[in-house]
């Protein structure tokens, strides 16, 4: 019954996306999938699905991708924000510098475990804490990094860049909520893979 309902709502998710990367994006999300495939298996992280965020993409542009690892295809995509880092007037929507040092402000690259839902002060007030697995984001629970939703539109905004966050991978409402929903059904830890 539970792989019905989590079919179901994949099938969903995948009919509400209105647009499909470029094929360039698909290329390198593929390359991305089959490395996230064998790690999630080697460490027993969930199998069926990971979520990919892109910073190469521009933050006006969507970058975050809920991966379907037995399909290899994208579920759904949605915006998603980059660390400020110490550029508050920085807007021109690239990431152009990372950060695993605290209080930067900035995102950190690497693989990370979503881990347990909490509370959050902002967006829906839902939040996942993330466990870096890697030397270059090892601090982000520390840190209090974490997936959460804010002040972020659904649509594309390009050329225009989106709100930067303090280092978290910050969604929108609506997409958090479909998040959530795949998140608390899945039984095992989630795999975020956070690139350039």
């Amino acid at each position: 019954m539970r792989a019905i309902l989590i079919l179901v709502l994949f099938i969903g998710m995948s009919n509400t996306s209105k647009s499909q990367p470029d094929e360039k994006t698909i290329v390198r999300l593929q390359a991305k999938a089959v490395r996230a495939k064998s790690y999630c298996k080697k460490n027993f992280l969930s199998t069926r699905f990971c979520v990919l965020i892109d910073m190469k993409i521009h933050s006006g542009k969507k970058r975050f991708f809920l991966w379907d690892l037995k399909g290899d295809s994208v579920l759904k995509s949605g915006m998603c924000s980059h660390g400020i880092c110490d550029n508050l007037d920085n807007n021109e929507g690239h990431a152009t510098k990372f950060s695993n040092v605290p209080e930067s402000h900035c995102s950190s690259l690497g693989k990370y475990r979503i881990g347990k839902r909490g509370w959050s002060s902002f967006g829906i007030h839902v939040n996942y804490k993330l466990h870096g697995l890697e030397k270059s984001n090892n601090k982000a629970f520390s840190r209090s990094i974490v997936f959460h939703s804010w002040g972020i539109p659904d649509e594309e905004t390009y050329p225009f860049g989106i709100a930067q966050s303090w280092g978290c991978p910050a969604v929108s409402n609506n997409f958090m909520r479909e998040m959530d929903t795949v998140l608390k059904a899945e039984k095992k830890a989630v795999l975020m893979w956070i690139y350039n």
